[in-house]
């Protein structure tokens, strides 16, 4: 199914026993596509996990932490967190927070403690939330914590002043590539139309702003603020701007590495 909403999916919590998190999870071949909501004031400890993360809050404000580097983010800024990169992420006291947050899936979306070694198996959200239920808390494996503090440089990218910037007068893209995963927020004017084309990767599309149709594989929607495109790599897709309004929309893609680490990792 290539339209998706995140009300129609069922939250978790991703990893009790170290954050107030709570997600529906929406899962493709290649990444983990979450929206976490967190209530003022809560968030996360310092934690971290084998895979790259990707951040951009669509409501409230995060006090944020990666590495050494704290920063209040709000809307229009997005935050890569490297793979094995301490960090924290905690809604500030002014109200809830609500952020995309899409991991690549060499690991789950159950994160380490900070002084927690790497474990041979990543625990998945039913097994942690179990362990966590019954009060007895994970077993830890043995060994180093392999979290990175030092080094990390800026990972906090401005995109936007707020959602409330005045359209721009043309197509505009910004775009931010990891090692595993690409970020890239999107502004058309009325009327914009791609063309039909095969994709290379696999991408979801959050709308932001406006309305769009799209078409993915033969299937087609009418798109608002919310709706979700999932277009799995090698899929034939296509995205047509209303002549109402501009459109702003986010799209993750899968890159080249995380592609042979997952599909040599599934044989």
């Amino acid at each position: 199914m290539p339209f998706h909403r995140f009300e129609d999916y069922d939250k978790h919590y991703l990893t009790p026993d170290l954050s107030t998190g709570l997600a529906p999870v929406i899962e493709g071949t290649y990444m983990y596509y979450c929206m976490i909501s967190k209530e003022a004031g809560t968030g996360s400890e310092l934690h971290y996990h084998p895979n790259e993360l990707l951040i951009f809050p669509v409501s409230g404000k995060l006090n944020a932490l990666v590495g050494k580097d704290r920063r209040v983010v709000e809307p229009g800024m997005f935050v890569h967190v490297p793979a094995f990169a301490r960090h924290s992420m905690k809604a500030t006291e002014e109200g809830p927070v609500h952020y995309l947050y899409i991991k690549d899936q060499t690991w789950t979306v159950v994160g380490l403690a900070e002084d927690e070694a790497v474990p041979d198996q990543a625990m998945s959200v039913d097994e942690i939330n179990k362990v966590h239920d019954s009060g007895e808390g994970r077993t830890r494996a043995e060994g180093e914590s392999q979290v990175i503090i030092e080094g990390l440089n800026n990972s906090f990218y401005p995109i936007l002043n707020s959602f409330g910037d005045a359209p721009v007068s043309g197509r505009r893209t910004i775009r931010v590539e990891g090692e595993r995963l690409a970020f890239t927020f999107t502004e058309v004017p009325p009327g914009d139309s791609d063309e039909l084309v095969d994709n290379p990767h696999e991408e979801f599309t959050y709308m932001l702003t406006g309305r769009m149709s799209a078409e993915v594989n033969g299937e087609s929607k009418e798109l608002g603020p919310g709706d979700i495109v999932e277009v799995p790599r090698g899929g034939a897709s296509r995205l047509v701007a209303g002549n109402e309004a501009p459109v702003r929309h986010v799209t993750i893609s899968s890159m080249p590495f995380l592609e042979n680490a997952i599909d040599n990792k599934n044989g």
